[in-house]
């Protein structure tokens, strides 16, 4: 996209159907927080400009479910090249859509703690999520999803809505990992103690910093953000005996590309250590690649051994479905 045209300009050239020139510009869909100024959006826009010789656009788009939202409304008309920030409660549903193409990346050195054969979309980062609270606020914390359930009736959450945000999504297949049939019991019984819902991570978070509420959906990294960055070490992970489901983010080519040699080069980027290094201290995740020189202390954010939950990324979009309406019922009454 030429730097004289403005980003609204592109997305009316996209819907008209006039093929827009990139002029060596990658444009790369991704969710508010990774483009923020102290998100992994900017160290990574420069260190890749310096690689490539081009121009890397990076568009926020909201949360992972509101980008497959905007890709699918846009289609092949998309002026995107890249998506990123879409994840393995997503990934079945984006594949179905017919509009991404194989990253052609032979991953190596992933340090995950699954194996990754995904040919189309590939992980960059990954975390646990985890209801994180204020231990000055909240002396003693759920240690389980009952707990949760059976805590005093004054304490109060705030999460994300599944329909837009991926830790939202996250929580539906959390519980439906662990109840199962009973899942519309457990919404049932936690829509009281739910505050709002919001549309993506950042607001809750936010209001969750305001004290307008007990505990946050987040993930067990989070904590180190305030440790490390703020020298604050009042935030804690609550630890459930049940495990914790876990989120690997990705990102994927779009077929319709105009830029394919580029997005190419950025796929392959993404598991370099300029992208990899920033990933711990920025995104707050572990990166998909751990650094030559390891994570920061006090990074933290680790489960035992065994308590690590994810759902057959095949079996996701039904599994949802279901979830959904169970969620959506609870919520109503």
């Amino acid at each position: 996209m030429l730097k004289s045209l403005t980003r609204a300009a592109a997305f009316a050239c996209a819907f008209s159907g006039t093929a827009l020139a990139h002029d060596n510009t990658l444009i790369v869909y991704t969710y508010d927080s990774f483009t923020a100024e102290w998100g992994p959006g900017p160290a990574i826009e420069a260190a890749f400009e310096e690689e490539c010789t081009c121009n890397l656009e990076f568009v926020a788009a909201g949360d992972g479910a509101a980008l497959l939202a905007r890709v699918r409304l846009e289609g092949t008309r998309s002026p995107a090249d890249v998506v990123l920030g879409l994840d393995t409660t997503l990934t079945a549903e984006a594949e179905a859509t017919g509009l991404f193409t194989p990253h052609g990346v032979s991953p190596s050195g992933l340090t995950l703690p699954i194996e990754w054969t995904d040919e189309t979309f590939l992980p960059y980062d990954w975390g646990y999520f985890a209801f994180v609270y204020d231990t000055t606020k909240l002396a003693t914390a759920p240690d389980s999803f009952d707990a949760l359930l059976n805590a005093p009736d004054d304490l109060k959450i705030v999460i994300q809505d599944p329909r837009s945000s991926t830790p939202g999504l996250g929580l539906l297949m959390w519980v439906k990992e662990i109840y199962g049939d009973q899942a519309a019991e457990v919404w049932a019984k936690l829509a009281p103690r739910i505050v709002t819902v919001t549309k993506g991570w950042s607001e809750a978070y936010g209001m969750f910093l305001e004290g307008e509420a007990d505990m946050v959906l987040s993930y067990t990294t989070s904590p180190a953000y305030h440790l490390i960055a703020e020298d604050d070490a009042t935030k804690a992970a609550a630890i459930f005996s049940e495990g914790h489901y876990m989120q690997v983010e990705v990102a994927g080519i779009l077929a319709s590309t105009d830029e394919p040699a580029l997005a190419a080069k950025f796929m392959d980027f993404m598991l370099t250590e300029p992208f990899q290094s920033v990933i711990p201290t920025t995104n707050w995740m572990f990166p998909a690649v751990e650094p030559a020189s390891g994570l920061p202390e006090g990074f933290g954010g680790t489960i035992p051994e065994g308590k690590a939950l994810l759902t057959d990324m095949k079996t996701v979009p039904d599994l949802k479905r279901q979830a959904l309406d169970e969620w959506l019922n609870a919520l109503s009454q």
